[in-house]
């Protein structure tokens, strides 16, 4: 069992970021295309394939993802992305980059 438990200690310290606390969090904000200011302006506006190309025209985004109501996402962080959530009746809720 102590053999298992000691094979296992490279494992976690790989799993470690460099100050040993755990895997290092994304910046808050990274050097990157996309853009959040202006973004407010389409809250409130229904979600469609046309008002998409405005938000990336917008944010300077290469790439778009639409987040539905109740839908899992990943958490990470992409400079070039533009995240777009809206509810039920399709009107956008929160457009940010990442």
């Amino acid at each position: 069992m102590r053999t298992a438990m000691l094979s296992l200690l490279p494992l976690l310290a790989a799993c470690a970021g460099a100050n040993g606390e755990g895997p290092a969090a994304p910046p808050a904000t990274a050097e990157g295309p996309c853009r959040n200011e202006g973004l407010d302006s389409f809250i409130g506006q229904t979600a469609s394939a046309d008002l998409g190309a405005e938000l990336l025209k917008a944010s300077g985004a290469r790439t778009l993802r639409w987040g539905a109501p109740g839908m899992a996402m990943t958490m990470d962080f992409r400079a070039d992305r533009l995240t777009v959530s809206y509810d039920a009746k399709m009107a956008i809720t929160n457009a940010r980059c990442g």
